[in-house]
């Protein structure tokens, strides 16, 4: 067997010339491998970044970008004015007329037809109107009562009492419908805050 001068130089003449070419080939083959996956990687990347380019030099896609940051910038001010509009509409609500309650009834059971009706309008916070209009023979007689946080101070008859409760009952639906429409402002205002 021939003896390495080098390898012996280097105390390992005891080392086969063989095995180091195994090894190199080995490593070679390794890198290639490596090296094919790079350039798989980066032809992949310039497919992206040339149709991303495409068409385009650097200074139209500088404009595209400014005109992106404009249009985010007007998205987030009609947000904004979205959100103070609906909570300028949530408290004008609280005052208008939203809860109802209607019966209609025979009062006298001798028409026929159920003509009289007891009608309850209330606000967020049951404050409104009663009226009941009782039809008889003889005519037609219109009654109107107060109700002041759910409560009249004058007494109601039976159907002027499930006109009022039920247009309090309308009070849990309307309270969730608004607590909805408050938790989306939020949500609205949150998300603001944290793009800024």
């Amino acid at each position: 067997m021939n003896e390495s001068k080098l390898l012996n130089m280097l105390g390992m003449g005891w080392l086969d010339p063989a095995y180091i070419a195994i090894f190199f080939f080995l490593l070679f083959v390794v890198l290639l491998v490596l090296q094919i996956i790079q350039m798989s990687k980066y032809n992949k990347l310039k497919e992206a970044y040339d149709l991303f380019m495409e068409g385009n030099e650097g200074k139209s896609l500088e404009d595209q970008f400014g005109r992106l940051f404009t249009d985010i910038r007007e998205l987030k001010s009609s947000s904004w004015k979205a959100r103070r509009d609906i909570d300028s509409l949530l408290s004008n609500i609280e005052s208008c007329y939203q809860k109802m309650g209607l019966v209609k009834y025979d009062a006298f059971h001798e028409m026929g037809g159920r003509l009289s009706f007891a009608l309850c309008m209330l606000d967020k916070n049951d404050n409104g109107y009663l009226v009941n209009s009782v039809h008889s023979n003889n005519g037609c007689y219109t009654y109107t009562k107060e109700i002041v946080e759910g409560q009249c101070a004058i007494d109601l008859g039976n159907e002027e009492k499930e006109a009022l409760s039920q247009a309090i009952s309308l009070s849990n639906e309307k309270n969730h419908q608004n607590m909805v429409i408050r938790e989306a402002s939020k949500r609205v205002v949150k998300a603001g805050k944290e793009n800024a």
